[in-house]
């Protein structure tokens, strides 16, 4: 196949997304496809955000909306005209709608992330309200994407929410897992310990407790550390010791002090960054929890790397959450408001002594079956079946067209 990919572009410092395309871009060329990937230019990106002139800088965001949706396209307009006509293009996130309709009346496909940020600029996620500015962009992409035809969701939520708050009903809709940027899997003990140890990372002898997130509103880290303190009362209690707790995650800024106050003096918090994927199954593999009651997720995947590495989860019982963790995670209700923070910390940390708590063949069995589980989100079969869906595109598209041919 002749293979079109459509990413952001790079000044918009997407890492995730840079990391999908990479994977699609090596793994279809490595199948024998063609493959090119196309994205901005930073050209008045470029000039506003080094021309030097005071105030300018900060409208670099508003250059770089010049380049993606007005220079762009013009450019784009031109290329098509130039490729074959066995072209099939693919946008890497629905967020890339604007550009949609370049190709809407060829052979294309939309791979639908998430919806989180168009929930949001409906009003319908109270936590993460948006500006007048982001309604409109919202709006925008929205108009984009529903031109399109083929989609390819992340998870059956995406799919529910891309039906529902996008508005229409496309041609085909398919839900393909995301496979793991990383081969996570359960290490032994000793053999995780060594490798943290090689980083820097020195995990207390009697283990510890985790939290992975990006400090964003949804990672719900005021709920983490909440829970935390209750759990640490708890033990305190009982006469026990109490895990500490290490978040992989940005420091924390003043809102979440109260909370790291709270957390009584046997208990301990501690804030990792700058790890890579080995360090990071190395903690999945010692840690005696994974706590991830995020408000929501574009997929969570934490989740399924803790679940590989024999790491029990606590996490929301809504979907994506609960359709990656299935029947192997540990589920609390989502946290309504912060009116109902202390009664659901207490419901947390009741739940997540339970799970620390089970006997040790218990653990043994629900680890691997946990990591049964896990095997779904495997990128070479992503991969197969992302090629599978761009195959039966085309054959729709060549159909249509010879439909339309005068006999």
């Amino acid at each position: 196949m002749n293979l079109v990919l459509y990413t952001h572009p790079d000044w918009m410092g997407s890492q995730s997304q840079m990391r999908l395309v990479g994977m699609m871009s090596d793994a279809f060329v490595a199948r024998g496809h063609r493959v090119q990937v196309r994205k901005p230019t930073p050209r008045v990106h470029r000039w506003a955000s080094t021309a030097g002139w005071p105030g300018l800088a900060r409208l670099a965001k508003w250059a770089g909306y010049v380049d993606q949706f007005i220079l762009f396209p013009g450019e784009q307009r031109r290329a098509i005209t130039a490729d074959p006509s066995d072209t099939l293009y693919v946008f890497c996130d629905q967020a890339l709608g604007p550009w949609v309709p370049l190709v809407s009346k060829r052979a294309h496909v939309v791979h639908c992330l998430d919806l989180l940020a168009l929930r949001s600029a409906l009003g319908l996620i109270p936590e993460n309200p948006t500006s007048w500015t982001g309604r409109i962009y919202q709006r925008y992409i929205r108009a984009g994407f529903r031109q399109g035809r083929h989609f390819i969701s992340i998870s059956e939520k995406s799919r529910d929410d891309l039906h529902r708050f996008g508005g229409f009903k496309p041609q085909t809709s398919e839900v393909v897992y995301l496979g793991q940027n990383y081969p996570y899997a359960a290490l032994p003990r000793d053999l995780a310990l060594q490798r943290l140890a090689a980083a820097g990372q020195h995990v207390p002898e009697r283990g510890l407790l985790l939290h992975v997130g990006g400090g964003q509103w949804y990672k719900n880290s005021a709920g983490v550390l909440a829970l935390y303190a209750r759990y640490v009362q708890r033990r305190e209690a009982a006469g026990e010791p109490a895990l500490p707790l290490w978040m992989v995650s940005p420091p924390p800024g003043p809102e979440l002090q109260p909370f790291l106050d709270a957390v009584p003096a046997s208990g301990s918090v501690r804030f990792v960054r700058g790890i890579d994927n080995a360090v990071l199954e190395a903690l999945y593999s010692v840690a005696g929890a994974l706590l991830f009651p995020s408000l929501a997720e574009g997929f969570g995947w934490p989740i399924a790397e803790g679940l590989a590495c024999g790491c029990p989860v606590i996490t929301t019982g809504e979907a994506p959450m609960n359709e990656v963790g299935g029947p192997h995670a540990h589920y609390l209700p989502r946290l309504a408001s912060r009116d109902d923070l202390p009664a659901w910390a207490e419901q947390g940390a009741a739940l997540l002594c339970q799970v620390l708590d089970r006997p040790e063949g218990e653990r043994d069995k629900a680890r691997a079956m946990g990591v049964a589980w896990t095997r779904r989100f495997d990128t070479g079969q992503a991969i197969e079946r992302y090629l599978e869906i761009y195959e039966s595109v085309l054959g729709l598209s060549k159909s249509a067209e010879a439909a339309q041919v005068p006999s």
